[in-house]
């Protein structure tokens, strides 16, 4: 699995089924996959694949070598989902067409546990595939497990439809159409530059403008301007967390995470 949300979806499809061992390959802290550089380590994994799953969308850009020269077969979770164009991709020197960060929306998250589930029984099964449902069982445990989560969610930031976020992160565009909320602005800072003065100042403004609490940084991202504008404004910080990285399997890690965003937001912003 290349990153950690697609390695806790498909350890939890896996779970239980004997013969299945699942590997991650970005496994350290991080936070943006934009400039990643495969260890020695990473490559290793690649290479003893039987099966490699990936996120898709263009978020593995930077394995495109190690891929196209393994044998393994591929599993794009991103295949069938109606994607998002990129936005947001302010300092960045790559020309993304679609936005990757569909594990945002527990949505989303549906049909990539789906999409494992079918992929892993059609290469095990074959043509007979539909007759075996070891792997559906975990993605249906999981499946269920994640709607009820989701209608919990929906239920606790109903009250704030409509309301903007600015993040620092350029990750949030399908967690925002998850919730009705409206995402402003998002830019992300690359390591060891900061946001441009045009971009300060549009950010100050919308503050200004929109009468906003809160504005929202990245686990792992920088938050050196964030903090900058938040000296200006008054405004308060906020850390919201991508799961690019992360302990445990199974589908509850990502429950977890995503319950703290959400509970985040709904301090932040449901005092306005």
């Amino acid at each position: 699995a290349t990153t950690y949300p697609v390695y806790l979806f498909t350890t939890a499809v896996t779970e239980g089924v004997e013969g299945v061992e699942v590997e991650l390959v970005v496994n350290q802290q991080t936070s943006c996959l934009h400039d990643y550089t495969l260890t020695v380590n990473d490559m290793k994994v690649l290479e003893r694949a039987d099966v490699i799953v990936l996120n898709g969308a263009g978020l593995e850009d930077f394995m495109a070598d190690a891929l196209s020269a393994s044998d393994a077969t591929v599993i794009d979770c991103s295949q069938g989902l109606d994607l998002l164009p990129a936005a947001g991709h302010e300092g960045h020197d790559h020309d993304t067409e679609y936005d990757p960060h569909i594990w945002m929306d527990p949505t989303y998250v549906q049909g990539m546990l789906a999409t494992i589930a079918t992929g892993l029984s059609q290469l095990v099964y074959g043509d007979d595939w539909a007759s075996h449902g070891e792997f559906h069982t975990g993605q249906l445990v999981a499946k269920d497990q994640l709607e009820q989560a989701r209608q919990q969610w929906a239920d606790q930031l109903a009250s704030l439809s409509g309301a903007e976020l600015i993040t620092f992160h350029d990750g949030f565009q399908y967690f925002a159409q998850a919730f009705g909320l409206d995402l402003l602005k998002s830019i992300e800072e690359e390591e060891g530059s900061e946001a441009s003065a045009a971009d300060i100042k549009e950010i100050i403004g919308l503050i200004q403008q929109h009468d906003i609490p809160a504005i929202f940084t990245e686990v792992n991202g920088s938050d050196a301007t964030a903090n900058a504008i938040a000296r200006e404004t008054g405004v308060e910080v906020c850390t919201l967390d991508m799961i690019m990285s992360g302990e445990g399997r199974g589908i509850q890690p990502y429950l977890d995470a995503m319950q703290a965003n959400i509970d985040t937001i709904a301090d932040a912003l449901g005092g306005k």
